[in-house]
C-alpha cells in the first residue's frame, strides 16, 4: 500500500491528506472552504488584464485608410 499524498490547503496552507476520506479536500476544513467561496462571490480574486491600444487589430503607426486602401493610402 503506498502512503497517502499530502497537499497543502489553498487557504491556511496546512497539510491535507489526499484521500476519499479527506471531506473538505483540498481544503483543510469546511471553514477555509467557506472563506474561498466568499472571496470568489465577492470578486476578490481576480485575472489580471493588461489594456492595449492595439485591441482594434490596428498597429499604432498605420492609420485604419492605410490598412484598407482608403483616401489616406492614396
Amino acid at each position: 500500500m503506498t502512503a497517502p499524498r499530502f497537499v497543502r490547503c489553498p487557504q491556511c496552507d496546512r497539510p491535507v491528506e489526499w484521500t476519499a476520506t479527506s471531506r473538505w479536500r483540498p481544503f483543510c476544513s469546511a471553514r477555509c472552504k467557506t472563506i474561498d467561496l466568499g472571496a470568489w462571490a465577492s470578486e476578490s480574486y481576480r485575472v489580471p488584464v493588461v489594456e492595449s491600444d492595439e485591441a482594434d487589430g490596428i498597429p499604432d503607426d498605420e492609420s485604419p485608410g492605410e490598412r484598407d486602401g482608403g483616401p489616406s493610402a492614396r
